[in-house]
């Protein structure tokens, strides 16, 4: 370690004091409430004889909310595993005796081989005593990537049970064309039908309007909590939104979901008003944040950022849930615009240029994720560009969403490093004229 570094490091250290530790919020409380709370709905539904679903993260959860179809998701249950750190057993289990590539989007791994357990073709412990009960239909759309696509297909095969899948196609426009819009809509259609006629269940236009109502309340409040991180400083530390996403991504159309967001906000909203916040340092610099969590070194990227009093203020990652619609029409534009084939390079380049812009950042941290190669193929130009247009400095690190061993400590706080410089050069440039 070099004399500048460690001496960078330790003023940094020294600038920001830490802060005494603080009881959970309430907000957080209710979030793990929340979580148990499916489960064991899953669980009931299937000792009682119900259909239980899978699902992909960005699909119209509004619909199996109306149908009172209990669903759960793997991309969210993958990324908990990886956050508590029992992945290792998962991914050696896939890549060996179930023989899949190395190469697959980790979240694939991890619940290719955890569905491998619970159909007793694996040995492998679960660590949570196998809450994730096993499908009997999967829900999917083509807004994210071929390669969930594949996987979905996989599961379909491997538990032989139904897929309901919707095509989205990939969009290289910064808008919606109608077309496209009768294309979608015209699969939500058949979906409802086609899942009616799967589980014996009744479609009721009034319980979907307001269920569609709920939803639409929470992607409001959920937009005006990531937008409350423009005040100086921010109400919360930045990494905390993240915990909050599993509310948006498994229980959109959820009550609980809207006194969970309430709460959030009033929380944020206190820390305001007393010029407060929860980010355990002193905030010295703001910046946004690109790509995925890399859930299994959170812990280890917030200690590194608390060192030189980084908040991340900003995240196209968190606001990805709030999506927005008033009817079945506009349910099929907006997800056809969420997600990565949902969107381009334009699109890409215009929302996070003006992030930057509201939330004050001086930089950028964008995670070059091996398990979501869609994304990567186009952000790191984005960077640039954004870098460019925004006059503010970026970096990035080689990082994964589940899998640990696609990560390097030193190399995510050399970079860090690197970035506190410039934008500390770029700070004193504008303070002397």
């Amino acid at each position: 370690m070099s004399e500048n570094y460690t001496g960078t490091r330790a003023a940094a250290e020294s600038s920001a004091p830490a802060k005494p530790k603080r009881p959970k919020a309430r907000s957080l409380l209710m979030i793990g409430e929340q979580t148990n709370a499916l489960f064991e709905s899953a669980r009931l539904a299937k000792e009682q004889g119900e259909m239980v679903g899978w699902s992909a993260s960005i699909f119209p959860q509004e619909i199996a909310e109306t149908l009172g179809l209990v669903v759960l998701y793997p991309e969210n249950h993958t990324a908990g595993i990886a956050a508590r750190h029992q992945a290792d057993p998962f991914l050696q289990e896939c890549e060996g005796p179930l023989g899949y590539s190395s190469d697959l989007c980790a979240y694939a791994k991890l619940n290719l081989a955890y569905t491998a357990v619970l159909k007793a073709e694996s040995g492998v412990e679960l660590p949570d005593g196998g809450t994730m009960v096993s499908p009997d239909v999967l829900h999917m759309t083509y807004n994210i990537c071929n390669q969930l696509t594949k996987w979905y297909e996989n599961l379909a095969k491997q538990l032989d049970i139904p897929i309901f899948f919707i095509d989205t196609c990939y969009n290289p426009s910064d808008y919606v064309t109608e077309s496209r819009v009768r294309y979608v809509r015209a699969q939500i259609d058949q979906l409802i039908h086609d899942l009616c006629a799967c589980t014996g269940k009744t479609w009721d236009e009034a319980r979907f309007r307001k269920v569609m109502k709920i939803s639409q309340e929470n992607s409001r409040l959920w937009e005006r909590a990531n937008n409350l991180m423009d005040h100086k400083p921010a109400p919360i530390g930045g990494f905390e939104l993240f915990n909050y996403m599993s509310a948006m991504v498994c229980n959109r159309g959820k009550t609980s979901t809207t006194a969970i967001m309430e709460q959030l906000n009033r929380e944020m909203e206190e820390n305001i008003a007393l010029g407060k916040s929860t980010f355990p340092v002193d905030e010295q610099y703001r910046v946004s944040w690109d790509g995925i969590a890399c859930w299994p070194y959170l812990s280890h990227n917030l200690r590194t950022l608390k060192q030189y009093g980084i908040n991340m203020v900003a995240s196209s990652y968190g606001k990805a849930w709030a999506i927005e619609y008033d009817d079945l029409d506009g349910m099929a534009r907006a997800y056809c615009f969420a997600s990565t084939n949902g969107d381009n390079a334009t699109t890409m380049l215009s929302r996070r240029l003006e992030a930057l812009k509201r939330m004050d950042c001086e930089g950028t941290i964008y995670h070059v994720n091996r398990s979501c190669k869609v994304m990567d193929c186009q952000m790191m130009e984005v960077q640039r560009q954004l870098s460019a247009l925004a006059g503010v400095p970026f970096t990035s690190f080689d990082g994964d969403q589940a899998d640990y061993r696609n990560y390097s400590e030193s190399q995510f706080e050399t970079r860090i490093q690197g970035l506190v410089e410039v934008m500390r050069q770029n700070r004193e440039a504008r303070e002397n004229g």
